[in-house]
């Protein structure tokens, strides 16, 4: 290693600056009581999921919008699941194969970095686990490297405070914003008090230690 080079672990991230939701399980309900409310469908058509595009869908758990995903996308497009978890990449893997979607990898990630291959997607998924990120300035610096240019990230999350397993969306375009990551759309969903948020590159990516963080707890 030259000198002048720091190890990846080593660069300094400001602090996520409030609370962390713990991960409390790989599923956020049954994928029954999800399809009643018709949350995916909704997002995808909100996303502007088409045929072709390569789509990131990080935190993926068990695969519920994995699978959904991948039919929306065809057989031209393809779909990465990213999971932090090795138990469940596991068991998203045989899921993804005994389901026969051609079109869908798996990968391990970090809990700052979901390891993507940059310049790569037209949309990353980060659905019901923003809140969960224990870093999110070092985990969006990497994520967004990873999309193509025009490229959206999609945020679905619950309009609540952190502590309970949601983000205000106020907050959410706080930290988007310390990474020149702006809204490019904003909708509450059916059924509760979800909302999709889709984010765009509108600038450099600054370095971790020009990074200004929310400066408040609930901004």
């Amino acid at each position: 290693m030259l000198a002048g080079c720091r190890r990846q672990q080593d660069i300094a991230f400001p602090p996520a600056g409030r609370d962390v939701a713990p991960v409390v399980s790989d599923q956020f309900s049954t994928e029954d009581a999800r399809d009643r409310l018709g949350e995916a469908e909704e997002v995808m058509r909100l996303a502007r999921v088409a045929p072709g595009m390569m789509v990131a869908d990080i935190g993926a758990g068990e695969g519920y919008y994995t699978v959904r995903l991948a039919p929306a996308v065809g057989k031209t497009g393809r779909i990465l699941a990213e999971d932090i978890d090795a138990g469940i990449i596991d068991r998203l893997a045989q899921r993804v194969q005994h389901e026969g979607l051609d079109n869908v990898a798996v990968r391990l990630g970090t809990p700052d970095d979901p390891k993507l291959p940059a310049g790569t997607f037209d949309r990353i998924f980060l659905v019901h686990m923003y809140h969960e990120v224990t870093s999110p300035y070092a985990f969006l610096w990497h994520l967004r490297d990873g999309l193509k240019p025009g490229g959206e990230i999609v945020v679905v999350d619950a309009d609540r405070p952190t502590n309970r397993h949601g983000i205000p969306p106020a907050r959410l375009a706080c930290e988007m914003a310390a990474l020149n990551l702006h809204a490019s759309g904003y909708n509450v969903l059916n059924g509760g008090d979800s909302f999709v948020t889709r984010f765009t590159i509108a600038g450099p990516k600054p370095a971790p230690g020009a990074i200004k963080p929310c400066e408040r707890p609930d901004s």
